[in-house]
């Protein structure tokens, strides 16, 4: 990534920039995310919160149920209710973005489809990016780097 990726809500009221490469982007197929999101998937680039920029507060935090029991809030605008963060684990220092609010959602295309099992028979997935049934393990899909990365924000929690 070569520039500050930038994008927002629907209503143009809350902004963000994400300030470094992510470390990871996925495409989740699970029913949970076909729910929340009332599509067929949804794309998530996981980063470090310190290299996400929110220029707002006008965000509502929401509980929302995740497949692994474990915490899960989605931060919405406040206006016009699209959900653009997630926070998974006790903390919140691992920011998952919701691809799909970025300006250019084609500037971060998935490394990985997971809960393949749950997709919509519809969807036909590239056979170029690795499919998982459920989840993987993030050492072996993780590029080294991005795995670091997330180790280190690991400690924090």
């Amino acid at each position: 990534m070569e520039h500050t990726l930038e994008g927002g809500c629907t209503c143009g009221e809350t902004r963000y920039q994400i300030l470094k490469k992510p470390m990871f982007v996925h495409c989740c197929h699970c029913h949970l995310c076909q729910q929340q999101t009332g599509s067929a998937f949804i794309v998530h680039a996981m980063i470090e919160s310190e290299n996400i920029k929110i220029n707002s507060d006008n965000l509502t935090v929401h509980d929302m149920p995740a497949g692994s029991g474990q915490r899960h809030v989605v931060k919405r605008c406040k206006t016009c209710g699209t959900g653009m963060v997630s926070h998974y684990g006790p903390k919140d220092n691992l920011s998952i973005v919701k691809v799909g609010t970025l300006d250019d959602p084609n500037a971060l295309q998935p490394l990985a489809h997971i809960f393949t099992n749950e997709k919509l028979n519809w969807v036909n997935l590239p056979k170029d990016v690795p499919s998982f049934e459920k989840f993987y393990e993030f050492e072996k899909a993780w590029p080294a780097g991005g795995y670091q990365r997330l180790l280190d924000v690991r400690k924090k929690n």
